[in-house]
């Protein structure tokens, strides 16, 4: 078999490993889904109507259109800590050396890692917004074209994050250190752009909100599903995005590679 060859199978491997983990233990991955869930509920049937008109809106269902699609960010912000915290159980526990006396492609390990948090984190996606649909949450505006778009713009966020998450997994000595160093991608989201408009914030923390990951990603998809103007948000979404998959890639095989030595 060629190389190209043995890196899919192998990595094929690796992920079905880590979808079975993850079927076989969901209370990590439920836990932290939960998080944006009740802040989804909280901030519409206990704030919401407080909060649409701060944010100039007519009714409750103003502000769960305008507060979903940060959700929907934040809900991979928490998936993604869930893949910190599997990396290093698996370096913690010997794994990762099991591995490395295998005769294996040495990049499949960190793939499987990556594609099976993408398509949790899709699959999380997937749920948050079928409980925003339930509570009102409509998408009318939009075109198939923009759904296209922020489908492709969640997968290349999650794919950007994944690759950071796993960095920190590689670099935490156990699970609780991996949990805490991957706290900034919850965090983040509270300070965007997620639950109220940036010019609503003081003066001095406005630049806190806007120069950061999470809020041009908010907007774009915001402007997407709900066909509104995007502005420069959309490329400086993706140039993060793109930075942020280049950054943790490079970390996180470094780190791999640098650990087997």
């Amino acid at each position: 078999m060629s190389s190209l060859s043995l890196a899919v199978r192998d990595s094929a491997t690796m992920l079905r490993r880590n979808l079975l983990h993850a079927r076989r233990y969901p209370s990590l991955t439920l836990n932290l889904l939960l998080t944006p869930i009740m802040l989804l509920l909280l901030f519409v049937y206990i704030f919401g109507d407080t909060m649409s008109a701060g944010i100039g809106g007519g009714d409750r269902s103003d502000y769960i259109a305008y507060l979903v699609p940060g959700l929907l960010l934040m809900t991979i912000g928490s998936t993604t800590i869930g893949t910190a915290v599997s990396v290093a159980n698996d370096m913690s526990e010997g794994i990762i050396a099991r591995f490395r006396t295998m005769a294996i492609h040495r990049g499949s390990v960190l793939v499987g890692h990556v594609v099976g948090s993408v398509l949790q984190s899709v699959a999380s996606v997937v749920l948050v917004g079928a409980v925003g649909v339930a509570i009102g949450f409509r998408s009318t505006d939009a075109t198939a074209l923009e759904w296209l778009a922020a489908f492709g713009l969640l997968v290349l966020f999650a794919l950007a994050l994944t690759w950071i998450a796993v960095g920190m997994g590689l670099i935490s000595p156990n699970a609780e250190a991996a949990s805490n160093n991957a706290m900034p991608l919850i965090f983040l989201p509270l300070i965007s752009s997620a639950f109220v408009p940036v010019d609503a914030m003081p003066g001095w923390f406005q630049p806190i909100a806007e120069y950061q990951p999470f809020t041009p990603a908010i907007e774009t998809l915001r402007g997407l599903l709900l066909g509104t103007e995007i502005g420069d948000n959309g490329w400086i979404a993706v140039a993060w995005c793109l930075g942020l998959a280049v950054l943790g890639y490079f970390w996180a095989t470094a780190r791999f590679n640098s650990d087997a030595k």
